[in-house]
């Protein structure tokens, strides 16, 4: 979408006759900027992906070909035709169901765990199919060759569909292949929308313009931006027609009548401009939310967490199968570091610190001993230089910390014993952060939530920033992870991690 002239039609606010030339100029530097949004930036981006798609379930097909015929390379011709036409009606049927799925839909494309979830699906779908002609046509012993296919093609599809998802976060993060958007709503809603696009690139928006009602000024600070007033609340089609934006996000129901909505739907048919409705519903994801229509009253069902069934089963499991191969597969290392740590200082190898873990119980929480053995005695004299959160005590740099746990620390080794913990039952490989008891002393009613479930090695607020995070941002991922937890979020969470880790993010 072409950023359009604001200066060819005015652009009006409640109560002012006419767009300020301070007004239009700052619309117009936000669309005529490097970082405005590129036109065609959506059908490119899913061109390239299907392309991807298409050479990965190609190269899996053959490959699988080829493989059956090095295992078995006697196999009369026939039977290699009909294994061959097999894969191929099965490989444009992979391509099909991965369109039929929305997979390169532009509302999932880089955006939380949904397009994995459908590639996924599309997947099992295409080898259900193909395992169901195997039966009908009577060649069930190649059946391990469209195992080999489907494994591998599946994988790859993920790796193809992850490459992309980090080009696309790189270059919103470089403000390029962004949406622009108009938010509508009450100046406190507005502003919290504005707040949270803005500090979160991947979102995939950038917001040129607001409207708010019984509007005083032509602008809203927000986060040190100026956001200006480009429309009252009667205007904002108009607006969004004539800036040329792709989104108009409402914000709560910007004038308390309920049919203001569906009037600005109305208003925006006909448009490329999208409506998207900013749910009350903080710290809900999105799987949790279904739509259904009863009598064309649209009742919105919120799924309620559960903290116990299969899924904890599964959960605990792969805690076990993924910790225990990181215990077997890093005891050399594990060993080097036990062995570094006793040279380096006098003092036991291992850190014991009593944490809270699952419905308040306490357990002793491993770790390499990173600080010299007085540590405790010496920090009330610190406490005055924290550069923690308020809550918790951190410092840049500690004196209290040795040679070699500075090391451990910067590379997150030192947590590395934590994973007999999660094989004790104690914690979990990803949950919320295993909190002091003092810190839960202190809790209020609502953060109490934090411990419905096992506190984890590495979590939200590991990937969110660590220890450059304030409290209250650390309580709210907390929070957000226990009510929205899956088993594909934790394993999105756990190679988000590695990133985190390599980059030392948050960590002194």
């Amino acid at each position: 979408m072409t950023a359009h002239d604001p200066t060819a039609s005015g652009v009006g606010v409640t109560g002012v006759a006419g767009p300020s030339s301070s007004l239009l100029s700052s619309v117009a530097s936000r669309l005529t900027s490097p970082l405005a949004s590129d036109p065609d930036w959506v059908r490119r981006l899913r061109r390239r992906i299907s392309v991807t798609d298409t050479l990965i379930v190609a190269s899996a097909v053959i490959t699988g070909s080829w493989a059956s015929r090095i295992v078995e390379p006697g196999r009369p011709a026939a039977t290699q035709y009909v294994e061959w036409s097999l894969l191929v009606l099965i490989a444009v049927g992979w391509l099909g169901l991965l369109s039929l799925a929305h997979t390169r839909d532009s509302r999932t494309v880089g955006v939380g765990t949904a397009e994995y979830r459908r590639v996924v699906t599309a997947s099992v779908g295409s080898f259900a199919a193909y395992a169901t002609l195997l039966a009908l046509v009577d060649h069930g012993d190649t059946l391990p060759v469209g195992v080999g296919v489907f494994a591998g093609g599946t994988t790859a599809l993920l790796i193809g569909r992850w490459a992309w998802r980090t080009w696309l976060g790189g270059q919103r993060a470089a403000g390029r292949y962004l949406s622009t958007a108009i938010v509508v709503g009450p100046r406190r809603e507005a502003e919290h929308v504005i707040a949270q696009i803005e500090s979160r690139r991947s979102a995939g928006y950038r917001v040129i313009g607001a409207a708010i009602p019984r509007a005083k000024r032509r602008h809203l600070e927000v986060a040190g931006e100026r956001i200006s007033l480009v429309a009252d609340l009667e205007t904002v089609a108009d607006a969004a027609a004539r800036l040329g934006v792709d989104a108009v996000i409402v914000a709560g129901i910007p004038t308390g009548d309920r049919q203001y909505i569906r009037q600005l739907s109305w208003d925006l048919e006909g448009t490329v401009t999208e409506l998207v409705l900013a749910s009350a519903l903080t710290d809900v994801a999105g799987p949790r939310i279904h739509i259904s229509p009863v009598e064309g009253l649209p009742l919105m069902h919120v799924e309620l967490p559960q903290f116990r069934g299969a899924r904890h089963v599964l959960k605990r499991a792969l805690d076990i199968v993924l910790a225990g191969g990181g215990v077997l597969a890093l005891a050399p290392l594990i060993g080097v570091i036990a062995l570094a740590v006793r040279l380096d200082s006098p003092g036991p190898v291992l850190f014991r610190q009593e944490r809270v873990g699952l419905g308040g119980s306490r357990f002793p929480m491993l770790k390499f001993r990173s600080m010299v053995v007085d540590a405790e005695a010496r920090l009330a004299a610190l406490q005055q230089t924290s550069d923690g959160n308020g809550v918790l005590f951190k410092m840049r740099a500690d004196p209290r910390v040795t040679r070699v746990g500075r090391i451990l620390r910067r590379c997150s080794l030192d947590e590395l014993p934590q994973l007999f913990n999660i094989l004790a039952g104690h914690m979990s490989l990803v949950g919320p952060r295993p909190p002091l008891p003092s810190e839960v002393e202190g809790y209020q009613s609502h953060v109490q939530r934090r411990l419905f479930i096992k506190p984890g090695l590495t979590g939200m607020w590991q990937v969110g920033g660590r220890s450059d995070l304030d409290w209250d941002e650390s309580v709210r991922l907390d929070l957000y992870y226990v009510e929205n937890w899956s088993i594909t979020g934790d394993l999105l969470l756990l190679w988000r991690t590695v990133k985190v880790v390599v980059r030392g993010t948050g960590a002194y």
